[in-house]
């Protein structure tokens, strides 16, 4: 009788517990109290994409001129992937533009996209978008277009509201120029266009074409040694201009399997145009050139982001990096949007490998819960200092929602983990710190000299 009396309570508080963490942890404690913690921590964003001030796009012609306006802000968001978004009318009216554009969002109430900048309306304007009137809108417009007459609001948002000490910028309009514009913002080095660099003729923006560094630097470029010198000579100047990283999209624009392929082969290929080549010419060169550069992020000691997962779905699964990766361990890796959808695989990536890093940038914006479940997993297979974060996106209102999103959803994460006892409190506390701030500082030492607040 008395086994049974404590299989009995065993079992209800496994109930509770299970209750809890399923359904409302934010409701506890021990949510509130992690959650304040991960608040206070003066984050280190490893990747953004926020412009020069006056470069910021989607303005519109308005009523009262040229500005920023709510179309802006959700045009310049992640929403217009899923879903088609009204354009600005030709009168330059609001009311014209909302008069459809409030119809625009009823299909999406549930998803990420649409959900991560509902926290902005909310906080920064006092407005719940979900339940937003016709003059609700005319105001929050129109604050909107105030707001971005300077970069006051964006220094504000991001800094204060948000509580971002540094952000690392990916200048994916300026892949080769190394400035930073905001004194928050660090640079990192884009190779992603370099690596189609088989033949001049494949550039046309000067700050993406390494020929044009190569003509600025006085380096001719007629073999491809000549090219690979370029190569170094890029990712040397980027070190000096304070840059910390490199980074490569290539995930948007072809597989990630990349093959060593020899250097004889890829002499074969270069100095000719595409016209000239085939598709294989093609990746075969883009392999080549690849392994080169995770040598160089060896070489001079700069680690190496690279997206995996949502871009090209049938060859951005991290798993094709794998051979790489395995190949290279003097180069640290960093996987990128946690390989969204492939959660599971890339945390068994960074198990298996020592010099791979998980970076959750984006993946509470992708999907919340796939995020929520991610940090959880990750955490179970991984050392907790090898896991970031960062927003990836390019307005105030979009640093702050994305910001907000990734705090609560680790805090909800961390919760659950005590709450089911997998996890004492200090230590979780721990963690979150470690994933806001202490790890970015940890992989990327230069930032130290960077940090100003006191």
């Amino acid at each position: 009788m008395r086994l049974l009396f404590k299989c009995l309570v065993v079992l209800q508080i496994c109930v509770l517990i299970s209750t809890v963490s399923a359904n409302d942890v934010k409701t506890t404690d021990v949510y509130a109290r992690i959650k304040a913690g991960i608040d206070a921590v003066s984050a280190i964003n490893t990747h953004d994409h926020l412009m020069p001030f006056e470069k910021i796009g989607n303005r519109d012609r308005t009523d009262h001129g040229e500005g920023m306006t709510l179309r802006s802000i959700w045009a310049g968001s992640y929403f217009p992937w899923i879903h088609s978004l009204e354009p600005w009318p030709e009168d330059g009216s609001f009311d014209t533009w909302w008069s459809k554009a409030q119809h625009n969002f009823a299909n999406a109430r549930a998803t990420s996209f649409y959900r991560y900048l509902l926290p902005a309306f909310q906080d920064l304007y006092g407005i719940d978008f979900d339940t937003i009137t016709p003059k609700q809108a005319r105001s929050l417009n129109d604050r909107i277009f105030e707001n971005y007459k300077t970069d006051k609001w964006l220094r504000e948002v991001i800094t204060e509201r948000a509580n971002i000490e540094l952000m690392v910028i990916d200048a994916y309009w300026a892949r080769l120029d190394f400035t930073t514009h905001y004194p928050f913002t660090v640079a990192l080095c884009n190779v992603t266009s370099v690596v189609r660099g088989f033949h001049p003729s494949e550039f046309d923006n000067p700050l993406d074409n390494p020929y044009e560094f190569a003509r600025h630097h006085d380096i001719k470029v007629k073999t491809l040694d000549d090219y690979l010198a370029v190569l170094d000579r890029i990712i040397v100047s980027a070190k000096k201009g304070k840059a910390i990283c490199l980074k490569s999209t290539l995930a948007y624009n072809r597989t990630l399997r990349f093959e060593n392929v020899s250097k004889e082969r890829a002499a074969t290929i270069f100095g000719r145009p595409r016209k000239e080549l085939t598709g294989r010419e093609i990746k075969d060169f883009e392999d080549f050139i690849m392994w080169r550069l995770v040598e160089l992020s060896a070489k001079h000691d700069l680690p190496f982001q690279i997206h995996t997962g949502q871009a090209r779905i049938q060859g951005s699964n991290p798993m094709l990096l794998v051979d790489m990766i395995q190949e290279n361990p003097k180069t640290k890796f960093i996987l990128f949007h946690g390989g969204f959808p492939w959660v599971g695989e890339t945390g068994v990536i960074a198990m298996r490998f020592r010099n791979v890093w998980i970076d959750s940038v984006w993946l509470p914006t992708l999907s919340y819960t796939m995020a929520r479940r991610a940090y959880q997993e990750w955490l179970e297979a991984v050392p907790s200092n090898r896991i970031m974060w960062g927003s990836d996106t390019g307005t105030a209102e979009g640093i702050y929602g994305a910001t907000l999103f990734t705090r609560q959803c680790l805090a909800e994460a961390l919760a659950e983990k005590v709450v089911r006892k997998e996890l004492n409190e200090q230590d979780a506390l721990r963690i979150g710190r470690q994933i806001m701030r202490e790890n970015a500082l940890e992989l990327f030492p230069q930032l130290k000299e960077r940090l100003w607040r006191k």
